[in-house]
């Protein structure tokens, strides 16, 4: 797939029931989107369904007509950090299936949340757990069109395995820094951490911190929302952008800074078509001055 016309490209999470390339790329063009974000299977559920080959097929081909970066979300059950060991194989398998899907549609990237450590365990204990199965589907990807896989950190909640910049350095660590292992940034995500993007330089602050935590070039896509509520409120509570606490600013900035270069954007904010394409639209002229 060739490179986006944008360096920074921006686009949405489109919905593919009723056919991944009919409704999700028919999506994509009334957002106006440069990149697209799918599901490939029930984000709140287990199965792993095979696809439609022949809707893969033209999806993938779509998309790279279009220069259109694509990436998968995987489910959000999934848990390395888990004490229970039924949730942990079928992380193992839900991945996997997310992974290989993602190749079937030229994805660039599969995202998967950290996860937590469950049961009261303690931090370390459940990252050798997140070792011990996770580090054997990253060296499953060898072929030249396998996805990265992207981690991406919670707002706080629990005992969340990453959710401050700091936390990615032991995740890292435990997956002996992989080198098909990245980042998905989620704006709302990190301020709802603790990381005041709103605030002078936060945007600065936050990404010199991760690069130096995780090292150049491993962020590879962000999740570009506003937040419903104050920074350090532990809430993933998604608003549209400019409309939240975070501001129209702090995306300008995040658009601006050398870090983001040719990582896309993805929109997960509410509001149907009309609200997407209208996040679309403004994150465009953020960037383009």
């Amino acid at each position: 797939m060739t490179e986006p016309l944008s360096t920074r490209p921006v686009g949405g999470h489109v919905p593919v029931a009723g056919g991944l390339a009919k409704v999700g790329l028919a999506y994509a063009r009334e957002i106006g989107a440069e990149a697209v974000q799918v599901f490939v299977a029930n984000p709140r559920g287990w199965a792993t369904p095979t696809g439609d080959p022949r809707q893969d097929a033209l999806f993938r081909e779509s998309c790279a007509e279009r220069d259109l970066p694509v990436y998968v979300h995987a489910p959000y059950l999934i848990n390395f950090g888990s004490f229970t060991e039924a949730t942990v194989e079928r992380s193992v398998e839900s991945l996997r299936h997310s992974l290989r899907r993602g190749r079937a549609i030229g994805a660039r990237g599969v995202v998967v949340h950290t996860g937590s450590a469950t049961g009261g365990r303690a931090r370390e204990v459940a990252l050798r757990q997140v070792r011990a199965h996770l580090l054997p589907l990253l060296d499953e990807l060898t072929h030249e069109d396998d996805p990265y896989l992207l981690i991406e950190s919670t707002a706080g909640q629990g005992a969340s395995l990453c959710s401050r910049a700091e936390d990615f350095g032991p995740y890292f660590a435990a997956l002996d820094a992989h080198p098909m292992l990245g980042l998905c940034l989620d704006t709302c995500h990190v301020f709802a951490a603790g990381h005041d993007l709103a605030g002078p330089d936060g945007v600065h602050r936050f990404l010199e911190e991760l690069t130096a935590v995780t090292g150049e070039g491993r962020l590879r896509l962000i999740h570009a929302n506003d937040s419903k509520d104050v920074v350090g409120a532990h809430k993933d509570r998604h608003e549209n952008i400019g409309r939240g606490h975070i501001g129209e600013d702090a995306f300008r900035a995040l658009l601006a800074h050398p870090a983001t270069e040719n990582v896309p954007l993805i929109i997960e904010t509410p509001g149907g078509t009309s609200g997407h394409a209208a996040d679309v639209e403004l994150l465009k002229k953020l960037r383009d001055g």
